[in-house]
């Protein structure tokens, strides 16, 4: 089976590896600095788990190098998805399963924008992972998970193919009963942590830890859910409970991805996360203030980052 990385940061830098790590065929599609190091010195992961260096089977910017895949993880940020995808035609098989793995609630929708239904199944992931310099990935926090099914819902034998490739690669992974509840539920943490701490600049154990701003992510929370049961999700009524209690078991020091690439000025996720819950409010005639609020005090930071990559 040959697995092919859309994507070497910290998502794909990590799950890639680690497949990579343990023995099977992988190839990496990633660009620049990074590139260079992993091709020179190996893919190294710094993790909470054990550190390791792996040499992929081929590391390249060019994807007419790559041969055909079985599985392709789509890495990138949730903005990028729909170029990455383009670009995928030259190395799909009949069978090829496409799994998106980024933040936010609608990637399984603009993959399914460029490809037949054939190749996608939706997924997600949970990790803390940054790269951390070229070539090398740090894993933080979190025990790292894949979640994925079909987005009809049906149990399918190429689940259990793909489930198989993650069993070896030794990292904790499941077939989802409903992704799309899955998948909001992710969307609903890292949606309601990421804006709200790149404005207050607070770590999510202090937002937690104040009164006020706890009020301000369940807020958030409750928008998202609201927004998640009008397009059909089949969200459970303890949903914000739940997220909540959640937020309360994470790391206190810990902070989202999206989160550190505002504050440092790099080009976000936003408009995928508050922006989208602004714009599918707007659609269904849902009011969203709180995240109608964060999005708006952070876009002009946004519009500044992108300008200038």
């Amino acid at each position: 089976m040959h697995t092919v990385i859309i994507g070497a940061g910290g998502v794909g830098g990590y799950f890639g590896g680690k497949i990579s790590n343990s023995g099977q065929k992988v190839t990496f599609l990633v660009r620049g600095k990074h590139l260079e190091a992993i091709r020179t010195k190996g893919l190294q992961v710094h993790s909470i788990d054990g550190d390791f260096v792996t040499h992929p089977f081929l590391t390249t910017d060019t994807i007419t190098d790559v041969d055909k895949a079985d599985l392709i993880l789509i890495c990138t940020k949730s903005w990028q998805v729909k170029e990455a995808t383009a670009q995928l035609q030259p190395i799909l098989k009949e069978n090829t399963i496409v799994i998106p793995l980024q933040n936010g609630a609608d990637n399984a929708e603009k993959v399914l924008s460029v490809l037949d239904k054939n190749h996608v199944v939706g997924g997600l992931c949970k990790i803390y992972s940054k790269i951390e310099a070229p070539g090398v990935i740090s894993h933080f926090g979190h025990t790292p998970e894949i979640i994925f099914g079909e987005l009809d819902k049906h149990k399918t034998d190429r689940l259990l193919r793909v489930k198989q490739i993650f069993d070896k690669a030794g990292f904790s992974n499941r077939i989802s009963d409903d992704i799309h509840v899955d998948i909001w539920s992710k969307f609903m943490f890292i949606t309601t942590v990421s804006g709200l701490g790149a404005l207050t600049r607070a770590t999510i154990g202090e937002m937690y830890a104040s009164i006020e701003l706890r009020a301000i992510l369940r807020a958030t929370a409750t928008e998202i859910y609201e927004v998640a049961s009008a397009k059909g999700v089949a969200m459970s009524p303890t949903s914000v409970d739940g997220i909540m209690t959640f937020i309360s078991k994470q790391p206190f020091d810990a902070t989202a991805s999206t989160q550190r690439d505002i504050m440092e000025g790099r080009p976000s996720e936003l408009d995928n996360f508050n922006g989208f819950i602004v714009e599918e409010g707007k659609k269904l005639d849902i009011q969203t203030p709180t995240n109608l609020f964060i999005y708006s005090c952070l876009q002009p930071m946004e519009s500044r980052a992108r300008y200038k990559s």
